[in-house]
Parts: C-alpha cells; sequence; structure tokens
C-alpha cells in the first residue's frame, strides 16, 4: 500500500478513485506520565513519554486508514493528513484521512 500526502505519485496515475478513509484512536494521558512532565517542565527538554505516546497514536491511525482502504480494493491512499482533537480533559482524538485510489504504474 502506497500511502502518501500529495494528491498524485511520481510515475503512477490514479485510475480509480475509491473514496474518503479514515482511521483514528483516542487516548488518554496516564497520571504517573503527566508527572514525570510536570518534572519535565520544570527542568526544560523533550516529555520523551508523550513524544512516543503521539506517534504511537499516530501509527496505529495510518494503521486503521490502511486497513479501511485495503477493504475497498484500493492499493494507495493520497492526500494524507492528520487532525487532532480535545475529546475530553486527558484525552484527546487523533485522525488520519486521505483518499483510498487505485494506481498504475505510467
Amino acid at each position: 500500500m502506497i500511502v502518501v500526502t500529495t494528491e498524485s505519485i511520481p510515475g503512477r496515475r490514479v485510475v480509480k478513485t475509491l473514496g474518503l478513509v479514515k482511521g483514528n484512536t483516542i487516548r488518554a494521558r496516564h497520571v504517573g506520565k503527566d508527572i514525570l512532565a510536570g518534572l519535565k517542565g520544570l527542568v526544560g527538554g523533550e516529555i520523551i513519554e508523550y513524544t512516543k505516546m503521539v506517534a504511537e497514536s499516530r501509527e496505529q491511525s495510518v494503521d486503521r486508514l490502511v486497513e479501511e482502504a485495503e477493504a475497498l480494493g484500493a492499493n494507495a491512499v493520497v492526500g494524507l493528513r492528520f487532525t487532532t482533537a480535545s475529546m475530553m480533559q486527558g484525552a484527546a482524538e487523533l485522525l488520519a484521512y486521505g483518499t483510498a485510489v487505485i494506481v498504475e504504474e505510467e
């Protein structure tokens, strides 16, 4: 499965557009990680616990998007985008979305 943020794929042409596909995950913060993050905030630097959580969320969202695209018969997703939304205090959604397509070599 080819997944790109662009609207086209060099060397390929879109022969069929199958429609919108998406994948999301909602993650809640962990109290222990919040304490570590608060301490890190005092001294500065990267909050590794949150970086890891966001990276895992992004990967899970893309995996779900790819599953949906494959179920439609796609071999590529173009126009991949990410968005986030606060669901409640301490929890956020990460949504990946794009257009499922069938591409062929030019």
